[in-house]
């Protein structure tokens, strides 16, 4: 089963630069958007239906062009859970799950904390998502989480850890939570495989950072323990370029 997560940044944005003939070629089972900003009565859905995606979920924010997440399926889910019934995070349209035979796949979208207020907001995410997924890990435990976590783990993860050690998601409380929540039962995919520095999935669209690849590696295909033994492969895709973030690849074996 191969899953593919991606922060396209706008889905019709991404959508005019190329995003359906690339989902074509990357063919993945499901593929986790984040970020969509766009109510599903804004697109045209037979483009994804005729790209393969027959199933499609979308998860809007109220605010209109903001935020939003879906996911895109081959295959029909038993099941569909649309948010987590928190109602600050649905207001937000930030939590999406579907769930197959043999794992459940959420697409996430974690807060930024571009100022104070937001830093305050994302805190208060993060501590109640994690509570939400600890109770959620003893009825689906075969859970992957995809997404943008909006956070860095370690240094490894971001071209300069000295200059943002003070900046919004790669804070010291940030980066504790993000490995916490490993540790409360995840498996980082990509870095389970891959050990290199330099790997990023974000690059700012200032002073041409990803053609110089001054990035963040903030978004994660997080796959839950009792799946660990079914990981085949997990990449990143930097030459997909509809959105300021690259897609990310994780594929386990079918059950």
């Amino acid at each position: 089963m191969k899953i593919i997560s991606y922060n396209v940044n706008g889905i019709r944005a991404a959508i005019k630069k190329g995003f359906i003939d690339w989902l074509k070629t990357a063919t993945p089972d499901v593929i986790c958007l984040q970020e969509i900003k766009a109510l599903k009565e804004q697109l045209d859905l037979s483009v994804f239906e005729e790209a393969g995606y027959p199933y499609h979920y979308w998860f809007s924010a109220e605010k209109k062009g903001y935020s939003g997440v879906a996911i895109l399926s081959k295959t029909k889910p038993k099941n569909v859970a649309y948010g987590t019934e928190i109602d600050y995070m649905d207001a937000e349209g930030r939590n999406l799950r579907a769930d197959f035979d043999g794992c459940s796949v959420m697409s996430l979208y974690l807060p930024s904390g571009t100022n104070m207020a937001r830093l305050e907001h994302k805190l208060k995410y993060m501590a109640d998502f994690q509570e939400y997924v600890n109770k959620l890990k003893k009825e689906v435990p075969n859970l992957v989480i995809c997404g943008d976590y909006n956070i860095c783990h370690e240094a490894i993860d971001i071209h300069d850890p000295v200059r943002n050690a003070k900046v919004s998601g790669f804070l010291p409380v940030e980066r504790e939570w993000i490995g916490n929540f490993i540790d409360s039962g995840f498996v980082d995919s990509f870095r389970h495989f891959n050990k290199e520095p330099h790997n990023y999935s974000w690059w700012s669209y200032r002073a041409n950072a990803r053609a110089n690849n001054k990035g963040w590696r903030i978004d994660y295909n997080m796959v839950a323990e009792p799946l660990q033994e079914k990981l085949k492969r997990a990449v990143i895709l930097p030459e997909a370029k509809h959105s300021d973030h690259c897609p990310i690849l994780v594929e386990l074996e079918a059950h």
